[in-house]
């Protein structure tokens, strides 16, 4: 092989490291931004949420994981238009990031019985 050739394929190998050691690191910290979002467990029964008041800063992302235990219930915070259906014997996963700070009701959409109207809860979110 000739100088130029082996000067080619050094060359090309290096570049192509290089992109490979960019996208692990991209990875990586694509990686580090998923696992830094807050996972809330929440129980849905007749006729509360467990818990039903949850704080979190501003531009915090976090995932609500439902777990229904009795019923189809639903889950809804009309100030930010999300909505699920949560369904007994499934996790059922809400991710969200406040942009606003305030507070923000949410509450069962799915009539569950004569407690129904009980069954709600809040989401403060601080600076």
């Amino acid at each position: 092989m000739d100088r130029a050739r082996r000067q080619f394929c050094i060359r090309s190998a290096c570049g192509l490291g290089a992109l490979l050691a960019v996208a692990a690191i991209e990875a990586q910290d694509l990686k580090n931004v998923v696992s830094k979002e807050r996972i809330i467990a929440i129980e849905a029964r007749k006729f509360v949420y467990t818990p039903n008041e949850i704080t979190v800063k501003k531009d915090e992302t976090i995932v609500l994981a439902f777990t229904a235990v009795d019923f189809i219930h639903g889950f809804f915070i009309p100030d930010m238009n999300i909505r699920a259906d949560l369904k007994p014997g499934q996790v059922t996963e809400v991710r969200l990031t406040p942009g606003k700070a305030g507070e923000y009701a949410f509450l069962c959409d799915n009539f569950c019985g004569s407690g129904h109207e009980e069954m709600n809860g809040k989401i403060i979110v601080t600076e």
